[in-house]
């Protein structure tokens, strides 16, 4: 599994435990929560009934039978009493609490039920505790099996001076308030829910930045696995940024060692032909009774073949400074039409004998962003293998142009750059070999291979800028290259 995925998978488990957990808390406490409030307020209730109905127990017979018959009155009216509130989302429509009122022994003396005037309730926890001096309080099903039945009581001593000469006792039907509880629960649902929606959706957009950085380093890696030219990805998290730094760093060092292994094995190779020609020159040239004319075809060898190792040398030097940037270091706006009208100035010295003409064709000023020095050079690389592939009297033509952007796509407008000359063409066989390092076919005017480092050169240039280069045979004879690169944006 992906690390994402697994990060991911454990954030929205210990999110989820952890917003069920709590979900569940709140939602069991509301219930506990709304009953010690319901008690709270029948606490003050009873205490407040029991000076209210201190009177009717108390005092000479007259004045308690005037008191017990306003008692009595009251609650009777209070049983008939309609009401209408809306308390915040419930609406109250009729009042609940039952009230009755005992003596000392505990005998119903009053009450909001008719049914229970005259009962001995002096066995109740309410009225029993009560009389005791205790707190008395009870909870009674009316429906055995029933909790939503239950009704909850809270007594409260009616007092003459410190002497208990009663008990009031206030109820309350717990499904009164089982609306309230309800609709608490679910709202608490509805905003867990909410709430797990959103951390879900931090979640989710946590997953996908992480997901996104590790992408950016898995491909990162496997382009350089591939050998492709890359800078390590950025990241706001220092952790990833200091990752892909390491990466980098690691590329570095390890293609500095490869680069190093590499071209030493390369050079070795490529130095052996010329070394070995000079040095059977050399001994050649120690008879003593070699002829003049020997001895200067020797010499001219000894001279061709040390210009051919200056040659390799000064290209290796060029390639390996290009192969390993992996970004441009400056960047400015160039003129192609103008840098590649420079190059045809600077090789017309060696076309103008051979009778070979350049022409170029460009569509007005087009523009690319790039180091100018590099661009030089891949061009002069390629107008070179031009001429030098060119018959004598033949043509070498450029032609400029600015592609069309295709509809729907991001990237910018593309310049494309046609170097194409009347040589014989690219053989088969070398078709595939044709920008390996080293690789050359022999040139027509010279009689002779090039270093077979100028392609190369060509494509590490048009690939540090962005493009490309592709070489093709024409019809009938001829070849052109192709060099693509991004147009500068204004």
């Amino acid at each position: 599994m992906r690390v994402s995925l697994q990060l991911a998978a454990g954030y929205f488990l210990i999110v989820g435990l952890a917003a069920w957990f709590v979900l569940e808390v709140f939602v069991e406490e509301v219930k506990p929560g709304v009953r010690d409030a319901m008690e709270d307020t029948l606490v003050d209730s009873a205490n407040l009934i029991a000076e209210l109905a201190a009177p009717a127990l108390s005092g000479a017979p007259e004045r308690r039978a005037e008191a017990g018959q306003r008692i009595g009155a009251a609650l009777e009216r209070y049983r008939w009493r309609t009401v209408d509130a809306s308390i915040w989302r419930h609406s109250k429509r009729s009042l609940d609490l039952r009230i009755y009122v005992t003596d000392a022994t505990g005998q119903v003396l009053y009450s909001t039920e008719p049914d229970q005037i005259g009962q001995d309730y002096s066995r109740w926890n309410d009225v029993y505790l009560t009389l005791t001096g205790r707190y008395g309080a009870r909870s009674t099903r009316t429906r055995p099996g029933d909790d939503s039945s239950s009704v909850m009581h809270v007594a409260a001593p009616v007092l003459d001076g410190e002497r208990v000469i009663g008990v009031v006792s206030v109820g309350k039907p717990g499904n009164s308030v089982a609306p309230i509880v309800e609709g608490s629960k679910a709202k608490i649902r509805e905003r867990g829910l909410v709430l797990l929606a959103i951390t879900g959706l931090i979640g989710a957009l946590f997953t996908w930045h992480l997901t996104r950085a590790i992408g950016r380093l898995r491909r990162y890696a496997r382009e350089v696995t591939a050998g492709g030219r890359s800078t390590p990805p950025k990241s706001r998290a220092r952790e990833l940024a200091d990752l892909a730094d390491a990466l980098g760093e690691m590329r570095e060092r390890l293609e500095g060692k490869q680069y190093v292994e590499r071209y030493l094995h390369t050079l070795t190779h490529e130095l052996k032909s010329p070394l070995a020609a000079i040095r059977g020159a050399a001994e050649l040239l120690g008879e003593p009774d070699m002829p003049e004319a020997e001895r200067q075809r020797f010499l001219a060898n000894i001279r061709e073949q040390s210009d051919r190792l200056a040659q390799v040398a000064e290209r290796l030097l060029e390639l390996a400074r290009v192969e390993q940037q992996q970004a441009l270091a400056q960047s400015e706006t160039i003129d192609l039409a103008a840098l590649i009208q420079d190059g045809v100035t600077a090789l017309a010295p060696l076309a103008t004998p051979r009778g070979i003409r350049f022409e170029v064709q460009a569509d007005g000023p087009l523009l690319v962003q790039g180091d100018a020095f590099l661009l030089a050079r891949a061009f002069a690389n390629l107008l070179d293998n031009a001429v030098g592939f060119s018959p004598d009297g033949g043509r070498v033509l450029v032609e400029l142009r600015e592609l069309e952007r295709g509809k729907g796509r991001d990237e910018p407008p593309r310049l494309e750059v046609d170097i194409s000359d009347q040589g014989s063409g690219i053989p088969d066989y070398a078709r595939e070999k044709i920008f390996e390092r080293f690789f050359s076919l022999p040139r027509p005017s010279a009689g002779r291979k090039g270093t077979g480092l100028g392609l190369s050169f060509v494509r590490e240039v048009a690939e540090l800028h962005g493009g490309s280069i592709l070489l093709a045979n024409l019809e009938p004879e001829g070849v052109q290259a192709r060099l693509t690169l991004p147009r500068a944006v204004s």
